[in-house]
């Protein structure tokens, strides 16, 4: 599977997330301004649907529409709950004060936006106020939020927390900051200043994080932490889980900003993107990984 986007004027795919729902595959991303002075000129987000994961078919896009989008919307996050899709997003183009907006659909392709957006942003002395890259995991009767943001000088990327009970409308008003520092922050050489983008999983009795470590095309690669809980975290390894690519492949700048889909039959893939060129075209692929002794694994020849 590769899957771009053209229709703004160059290939452009990011920050995939995928749910199934009403028997087919939905695929939602971030899509790149048009780039030539038209009204709605900031980023916005694609929808792509398929049969089998590997063909994707766009089919609609999503724009701003609340005064808290204005400038650009994107960074999905995705989960089916009652027979909805509930997408959670980040708004862009506003610094420090992008926080986290959230709607849903009974089709997949038509969203209906939570009257109190932007629905979450964190507070505290080791963060800026930002929220970005959300994700979102049931735990109980509680939806975990998992969100990027920055140190107060704005320079580090990492991870927070929160939480909203599952039968709430998950309102401004309804979510708890569950953490008073980052959950996980950039410590090793290859994750540079930034930890971003989670994408959490829960199987039996542990959660997994995947998430991006360094900023786009450093190169980014894609780090797994580990959870008893969903709140204490600590690296599976030392090493990125997923490495960029060789010169001249279409990942050669990044493999970044993944996602984690569990299709019904138990099969679980690694959706995340790629950069051949700096970042200024951006691809989305996947992989289906092998979990041996309780803990994932790449395939031995990843996105060939």
């Amino acid at each position: 599977m590769k899957y771009t986007d053209t229709a703004h004027g160059r290939p452009f795919a990011k920050d995939p997330a995928v749910v199934f729902f009403q028997n087919a595959y939905f695929l939602y991303y971030s899509l790149t301004p048009f780039g030539d002075g038209r009204a709605r000129d900031g980023l916005s987000m694609g929808i792509a649907r398929s049969s089998d994961m590997e063909a994707w078919s766009k089919v609609g896009e999503i724009g701003p529409e609340q005064p808290c989008e204005r400038n650009g919307l994107g960074a999905p996050g995705a989960v089916v709950l009652n027979g909805q899709i509930h997408l959670f997003y980040q708004t862009y183009g506003n610094g420090p004060k992008d926080a986290i907006c959230h709607a849903i659909s009974d089709d997949g392709m038509h969203f209906v936006r939570n009257p109190s957006n932007p629905i979450f942003s964190p507070h505290g002395d080791w963060n800026n106020g930002r929220a970005i890259d959300a994700d979102v995991l049931p735990v109980g009767d509680r939806l975990f939020l998992y969100f990027a943001t920055r140190d107060p000088s704005g320079t580090i990327q990492k991870l927070g927390v929160a939480s909203a009970g599952l039968d709430s409308g998950f309102g401004r008003s309804e979510w708890t900051q569950a953490c008073t520092d980052s959950i996980l922050e950039p410590e090793l050489d290859w994750e540079q200043q930034c930890i971003e983008a989670p994408a959490t999983c829960r199987v039996g009795e542990r959660f997994f994080m995947f998430y991006g470590g360094a900023y786009n095309c450093s190169p980014q690669q894609i780090g797994c932490a580990v959870s008893d809980d969903g709140l204490h975290w600590q690296r599976l390894d030392q090493h990125p889980f997923l490495s960029n690519g060789q010169p001249g492949t279409w990942n050669a700048s990044e493999s970044g900003h993944p996602f984690i889909f569990f299709d019904d039959d138990g099969r679980s893939f690694l959706f995340y993107q790629g950069s051949p060129d700096g970042g200024h075209s951006w691809f989305l692929s996947k992989l289906q990984l092998d979990w041996k002794g309780g803990r994932p694994h790449v395939p031995e020849h990843p996105g060939s």
